[in-house]
């Protein structure tokens, strides 16, 4: 049977996956029916989110972790690198690459990040890939171009800026997911993804600040939106997907990412009134194979310390 830490690492990365898409189609519906700034929302998300992450914990035992992980040079320097090359760089590079081009290359080239890790496994020698770790980057990435292109290569046909934008995201989720096992090791998640994102929020806030940005005026309506996005869309999605590590490798919790393109295909069908393609459908599965082949895995799987990204 698989162990109980196991569903609960599953639990997460799959919740957070489905909250990442869910929020990502409503940050759409705010960019596109009510022109909210891209860079003022990723700022606001972050540092509103991160400052909640760190109330929760102000409020559990252990509190003084949220001071105690800045005690110690080396990890506060570790925390300073995951917030800006991991945090910030998966929401900015994302968002550049859309900008340049649209939301289904970005989304793809995102999901180059589990062949990413892989490789990175593959040249350190720390692990080999087994029969089940191909298949699933395989169904996995012909499940993401199937939902976000429908079959159609035309849709393929961006700008370099884009591109570069695109896979840029995909290293920074890499980057994102191989870095925190460090830090989790040590720290509670809620501290580690809290300080993240107010860090990442703050970087970007210097270059953009929020006040210049900021939408002259919020209906009911996008203040529900904007709850969504924080809440869901961004605190409990980054903080479960950080929480699955300690007890999935990060290739898995990579993968099991995909369920994010699926969440969001689906409301922006049911939702958004959108059509849904046969070849779209046929992704759909594809990442459900995905799924069933990894939660159906009875192999034990904690991160170990060579897991991390030397930094």
């Amino acid at each position: 049977m698989i162990s109980n830490n196991r569903k609960k690492g599953l639990f997460f990365v799959i919740t957070g996956a489905a909250f990442w898409g869910v929020g990502g189609t409503v940050a759409q519906k705010l960019f596109q029916s009510y022109e909210v700034n891209v860079d003022w929302l990723v700022v606001v998300r972050l540092l509103l989110s991160g400052c909640i992450l760190l109330l929760f914990k102000l409020f559990s035992k252990n509190r003084r972790e949220i001071i105690n992980i800045w005690k110690e040079p080396s990890t506060a320097i570790r925390l300073v690198v995951f917030s800006v090359f991991g945090m910030l760089a998966v929401q900015y590079t994302y968002m550049a690459s859309i900008h340049h081009g649209n939301a289904a290359v970005a989304t793809l080239l995102q999901y180059l990040s589990p062949i990413m890790i892989m490789l990175y496994y593959l040249v350190t020698r720390k692990m080999r890939l087994t029969k089940v770790d191909v298949y699933t980057a395989i169904l996995a990435l012909s499940g993401c171009f199937l939902l976000l292109t429908n079959g159609t290569l035309s849709k393929l046909s961006v700008p370099i800026p884009a591109v570069v934008w695109g896979v840029l995201s995909g290293l920074a989720a890499a980057f994102y997911t191989l870095s925190a096992g460090s830090l989790l090791k040590k720290f509670d998640s809620l501290v580690v993804v809290g300080w993240a994102m107010i860090i990442g929020g703050l970087c970007l806030n210097i270059v953009e600040p929020i006040w210049r940005t900021a939408p002259a005026s919020i209906t009911a309506v996008q203040l529900i939106y904007l709850v969504f996005v924080i809440l869901f869309g961004t605190m409990i999605a980054f903080w479960f997907y950080i929480k699955s590590l300690e007890t999935l490798m990060p290739k898995e919790a990579s993968l099991l990412g995909s369920i994010e393109p699926l969440a969001a295909c689906l409301t922006t069908v049911f939702w958004l009134n959108m059509p849904f393609g046969l070849f779209q459908w046929l992704g759909a599965a594809c990442i459900i194979s995905v799924v069933l082949l990894l939660t159906s895995s009875k192999r034990q799987a904690a991160p170990s310390a060579s897991d991390d990204i030397p930094i």
